[in-house]
């Protein structure tokens, strides 16, 4: 993908986007398309039956990105009113329809924060690795749904049935190193305790000990939380990252604890450019820092208090009484 802004730019960018799509998959054909310079990521999630069913189960957002690739992801999205909502949702079955598509798929769009108004980006004809959000806020098992379609039944409701529940967010755990532009990390998973709680999910593939190979995909787990509105979803995501410890390899969880408390994103007005307008990874530096320092604080403020002083060892030892051994 390149970003062309001025006409005179062009027939370069044209010519080594056609070199690599060749090099790559001996196809030379290019997409052109509006740049959004503002703008977020919504897609929304559909199910289509043998029946004649075609049903939106709402939006997701997935804006936070890094090298286009999602790592957060919630729904529904902050910046959809219930009228967007409701047109974004008729135009996606309307694409699913137009192919006959059949099965759970996503329909995603750009959105432009600027003017309010989205733009087709593509279909993925799969269930995806954010349907959890989805599952969380409608109480729908789109997997179930999914193996229902595939055996000639009907969709199990209508699409007046849907309604949204709460606010849920995803994060991606991926197995990489933040501070080191995002680098796949690998290694033995040394620790690996996983957060609990009401309204807390993991999707996961790993557990202590395993290794995290350089041959697939670094994704190690998705973390998901539900809640009653996007504020309390935040503070227990917060929570579920802080109690989610993994050792031994390097990963994306101090990110997206940056992320999901950060003001953009706590008010909503993020964009897919975050990523390169607020984090640094020496961010995370100093956030361990500050946790450290907090931690000592702690300690201090404990063995200070005359109320937790600890008693001196043997106070009444004889006086010629040693409590090291002589050689």
């Amino acid at each position: 993908m390149r970003v062309v802004n001025k006409e005179d730019e062009f027939e370069e960018a044209l010519a080594r986007a056609q070199s690599e799509a060749i090099s790559a998959f001996g196809d030379g054909s290019v997409f052109l398309e509006k740049y959004i310079g503002e703008s977020k990521h919504i897609e929304v999630q559909v199910l289509c039956d043998s029946h004649g069913n075609f049903l939106y189960l709402f939006e997701r957002e997935c804006t936070i990105q890094r090298r286009h690739q999602k790592v957060v992801e919630e729904a529904p999205s902050p910046a959809i009113n219930p009228e967007k909502r409701k047109q974004i949702g008729e135009h996606a079955v309307n694409v699913a329809r137009s192919c006959n598509y059949l099965g759970a798929g996503t329909v995603e769009f750009i959105f432009d924060v600027n003017s309010g108004e989205y733009y087709f980006l593509e279909m993925n004809t799969r269930l995806q690795v954010e349907h959890p959000v989805t599952e969380m806020i409608t109480g729908v098992d789109l997997v179930k749904e999914q193996i229902r379609i595939a055996s000639g039944e009907p969709i199990s409701f209508k699409q007046e049935d849907l309604k949204i529940k709460g606010h849920s967010i995803e994060v991606r755990v991926y197995a990489e190193d933040p501070s080191n532009n995002f680098l796949p990390d690998t290694g033995k998973l040394v620790e690996y305790i996983l957060p609990q709680g009401d309204g807390v999910r993991v999707d996961d593939g790993f557990e202590r000990g395993m290794e995290i190979p350089v041959f697939y995909d670094p994704m190690i787990a998705k973390l998901i939380v539900h809640a009653e509105s996007r504020e309390l979803a935040i503070d227990k995501m917060l929570k579920a990252i802080g109690d989610y410890h993994i050792g031994g390899i390097q990963t994306t969880l101090g990110f997206c604890r940056f992320a999901v408390d950060h003001v953009d994103f706590r008010d909503g007005s993020f964009t897919t450019k975050f990523v390169e307008k607020n984090f640094s990874p020496n961010l995370l530096a100093k956030q361990a820092t500050d946790e450290e320092l907090l931690a000592g604080a702690l300690v201090s403020a404990f063995f200070m208090d005359e109320k937790n002083t600890i008693p001196k060892p043997l106070p009444a030892k004889p006086s010629n009484w040693k409590t090291n051994r002589s050689f």
